[in-house]
């Protein structure tokens, strides 16, 4: 619900006429659009990702990145060191199966992003048949993007690609990343978020998707978009988001709805339709860079 008083009591003013009864119901419903409006501005708006998906939370309620996470590290720090060292190693990841997978991992456009965790869960993230679920890693990304846009705004880090003069693997985001903040990774916040609630909802696969949660966190780095200490603040802002979201009845609701459809795909056998072999492939590629455990 958008706050248009003027313009919608304008339309109704044009709609209605302007008879004595007719006058009495424009202002009536004029009165009930201030309320709700006011009510709405009270509340707090709520996320939404650029599809115009709601999240669960709202400005007032989605916790604050700018209070949750230090600045990042200054200019002359030994952790910029480190940062600047974790990059420059992952470059040599360029056009490698990794350096692929960091690019597909990119994308966080639907229906291509609900398919990130279908190879470690065994099973399909579709909207025909897991629409709960589907919708949930949805409203998720809305909320872990506007908790996380308030440190982003408020530092506005510059990304590596910019300092190193390298390349990334999204080239075509490259300008748009120019002017957004590097700290902390939002994909990295999104992909985390992702991963603890997916570990809820199957439990027995938890390492594996806990895993593969971490990895779509470091193919910031192997993209060459953000700094390691980004990723590392990004986990912190998506497991505050999750602690929020379990206080919120219906998401509770929707992840119960999302078990019961996990199971229903998985006793009906349908496998995922990504690549499994080449994903854990490029996972398990150069571990000493990415030390989590291959899919298999």
């Amino acid at each position: 619900m958008g706050c248009k008083f003027n313009v919608e009591a304008s339309q109704m003013k044009r709609n209605m006429g302007n008879t004595p009864l007719r006058k009495i119901v424009i202002v009536l419903a004029c009165i009930a659009i201030t309320a709700g409006c006011a009510n709405f501005e009270k509340q707090g708006k709520p996320s939404v990702v650029p599809d115009n998906i709601p999240g669960y939370l709202t400005s007032d309620t989605v916790p604050n990145s700018e209070a949750l996470i230090p600045p990042p590290p200054a200019a002359e720090s030994t952790a910029f060191a480190l940062d600047q060292d974790i990059s420059r190693n992952s470059l040599t990841l360029r056009d490698s199966p990794r350096w692929i997978l960091a690019a597909e991992d990119a994308d966080l456009t639907f229906p291509r992003a609900a398919g990130t965790f279908s190879c470690v869960l065994n099973a399909p993230i579709t909207e025909q048949e897991t629409p709960h679920l589907y919708m949930l890693m949805r409203r998720i990304l809305a909320d872990v993007t506007l908790s996380a846009s308030k440190a982003k705004n408020k530092y506005m880090r510059t990304r590596p690609f910019v300092v190193n003069k390298e390349r990334t693997c999204t080239p075509n985001d490259e300008q748009s990343l120019m002017k957004n903040g590097s700290y902390p990774s939002g994909h990295t916040t999104v992909g985390w978020a992702w991963a603890l609630i997916l570990s809820e909802i199957s439990p027995e696969q938890a390492d594996a998707i806990l895993a593969r949660g971490r990895a779509f966190g470091q193919s910031r780095v192997i993209c060459n978009v953000h700094w390691q200490s980004d990723v590392i603040e990004g986990r912190i802002v998506g497991a505050a988001v999750v602690a929020r979201l379990h206080a919120d009845p219906v998401f509770r609701a929707d992840m119960e709805s999302a078990k019961a459809e996990l199971a229903a795909v998985r006793a009906k056998g349908l496998k995922p339709v990504r690549d499994c072999k080449a994903e854990a492939d490029a996972l398990a590629q150069y571990p000493q860079l990415a030390p989590w455990p291959a899919n298999k």
